[in-house]
């Protein structure tokens, strides 16, 4: 039998892989499960971007793209951003990767010798730390409070930056708190890392899912930070693997070469496609959906709290709850496992996304329909009376 590497034994499992297996099950059983467990909307690519899709194929475009992807995409990558989120990017520093997963990979493997400790919050989401692993690197969980809304700021910096770090992996919002970072908090741990000569690989991948101010990109507060993005959640393309990286102008021939090698490219006729997700018709589609999933939001974080799944800081970004259950249970693990064969409804428990809080913590999305979250509060009702 060929030897496993070491490196498999530190990979972090997925309990929300897990807990989506039994639910299929269960549902291949004939039980009804409404999932609120894995992070995938409900909604799928609107009726243009799947037509663009279909004349992409006949036309024959299915051909490798350059390894940063096509041009008219990364140009569009970087309007939006500049459009959207305040930061003026070249388009030549965007690189178009398979998923945000493969960004991941381009900014570990281009940023981390083996060694090097990457600090990150906890909760965080637990793949995260696998891509610092097989990058040869050290994930290091920072405890985070809710007072400082489950995210790293500068005083963690200062505290537990050692002579084995060299940078950040953070989110905002983050998942599984759905929780964004304050400017000015924000500011002041870009300082401390800098200060430090580390790097920030920032994940944004739910930045265009807010509930409150119109956000900005860290870019617009240092232009050096690695930023991950990704066509899955605001876009809702989530099978169709397609994402994006922002580096710094010094990183773009390295991460073109690593891009080149690892993937030779992302899916051509989903590069195509995405092209539509920028026209103005269909942006005004993602954003009524993204006011649907606001109203979500805004049902669901009063009905936890009168069911006594208590929020410490409700989320301004995400589609994702992040809740207290000790008026219930001690262990999430086997509070999830109940919730989901006694009353048919999915959530990943807190074990997923760090040790700090994972015994008393739950993670519940609202990627799918008010009705069927209606119907999830009155299943959750029944099983705590």
């Amino acid at each position: 039998m060929p030897r496993l590497a070491k490196r498999t034994e530190q990979v972090m499992p997925f309990y929300a892989v897990e807990l989506f297996k039994q639910a299929s099950a269960l549902n291949a059983q004939g039980r009804d499960i409404i999932s609120l467990g894995i992070g995938e909307p409900d909604f799928t690519a609107p009726a243009q971007v799947i037509e663009t899709l279909n004349r992409a194929a006949q036309a024959g475009l299915s051909g490798y793209t350059p390894p940063a992807g096509i041009g008219t995409l990364r140009d569009a990558i970087a309007h939006y951003y500049a459009q959207q989120f305040g930061a003026a990017v070249d388009p030549e520093r965007v690189i178009v990767t398979s998923g945000a997963s493969g960004a991941l990979l381009l900014a570990g493997m281009a940023l981390i010798n083996p060694g090097d400790e990457i600090l990150m919050p906890d909760p965080s989401y637990p793949a995260n730390q696998n891509f610092i692993t097989g990058s040869g690197g050290i994930p290091r969980l920072i405890p985070c409070s809710a007072e400082q809304r489950f995210q790293l700021g500068a005083e963690d910096i200062r505290k537990h930056w050692g002579p084995a770090t060299r940078g950040v992996l953070i989110a905002s919002p983050s998942n599984p708190t759905g929780t964004t970072i304050a400017r000015e908090d924000l500011k002041a741990l870009i300082e401390e890392v800098r200060q430090r000569d580390g790097f920030i690989i920032m994940d944004e991948i739910y930045l265009g899912l807010y509930y409150g101010d119109a956000p900005q990109s860290a870019l617009t507060l240092d232009d050096n930070i690695v930023v991950i993005n990704s066509f899955s959640k605001y876009f809702h393309m989530t099978g169709w693997r397609l994402g994006w990286l922002i580096v710094p102008e010094h990183m773009i021939a390295a991460v073109e070469k690593l891009a080149a090698s690892l993937a030779i490219c992302a899916p051509a006729l989903a590069q195509h496609a995405a092209l539509t997700c920028f026209e103005p018709e269909v942006m005004r589609i993602y954003e009524n959906r993204r006011l649907s999933f606001k109203e979500r939001r805004d049902y669901l974080l009063p009905e936890f709290e009168r069911l006594g799944l208590h929020v410490p800081v409700a989320p301004d970004g995400a589609f994702y709850i992040y809740a207290d259950i000790r008026a219930h249970s001690q262990d999430s693990s086997d509070f999830s496992h109940r919730l989901l064969h006694e009353a048919g409804v999915a959530a990943v428990p807190g074990l997923d996304f760090g040790p700090a809080h994972a015994a008393h913590s739950m993670r519940f999305s609202y990627a799918t329909g008010l009705d069927r979250l209606k119907e999830a509060i009155s299943r959750i009702e029944r099983f705590l009376a």
